[in-house]
């Protein structure tokens, strides 16, 4: 398979709105197999689509938990499912380098398409239920920086954007 380049914050192709997957076929099944590829290349454990610059509704995830192994959520919504909310030290691969705390919704039910589109629901809690959110926040082009204070956001554009004129 490729490894796909990640975009980085502040590149504004990050804040493009995915579309909905119309059909799960070969080409979304490639694009899933490289996401994977790509976010293992990362050392992540989440990946959305329009991350890799592909403005579709699809997320890979892996949590290393053996019992569930490696995810995909093609056109996921989530339902929050009580009102408790989280705060979980998120880490971003368009973000890297960088862990904030943000606050979520702590208990959320998942409805997506696998990666063979078939139609699936499930409750999530934990790291499961924050990794959901914060990839479906990319798909409506969202970054885990939007949480944050105005300074804050701006120190870490400042710094990114200062390796990257450093890296060429």
């Amino acid at each position: 398979m490729a490894i796909l380049k990640i975009l980085e914050f502040p590149d504004p192709r990050l804040r493009t709105v995915a579309k909905p997957v119309g059909d799960v076929d070969e080409t979304i099944k490639t694009l899933v197999a490289d996401m994977f590829d790509t976010m293992k290349a990362a050392n992540g454990i989440g990946l959305a689509a329009s991350q890799v610059d592909v403005h579709q509704r699809v997320i890979v995830m892996d949590l290393g938990d053996d019992d569930i192994g490696p995810r995909v959520f093609i056109n996921p919504e989530i339902e929050v499912l009580d009102d408790s909310i989280s705060p979980y030290d998120e880490g971003c691969l368009s973000v890297p380098g960088f862990y904030e705390t943000i606050d979520r919704p702590a208990h959320v039910i998942i409805r997506a398409l696998d990666g063979e589109g078939n139609q699936f629901e499930e409750e999530a809690h934990g790291l499961l239920a924050v990794c959901i959110q914060h990839e479906i926040d990319h798909l409506e082009g969202k970054l885990f920086v939007d949480y944050l204070s105005p300074f804050k956001r701006h120190r870490i554009r400042k710094k990114l954007e200062k390796i990257h004129r450093q890296n060429g």
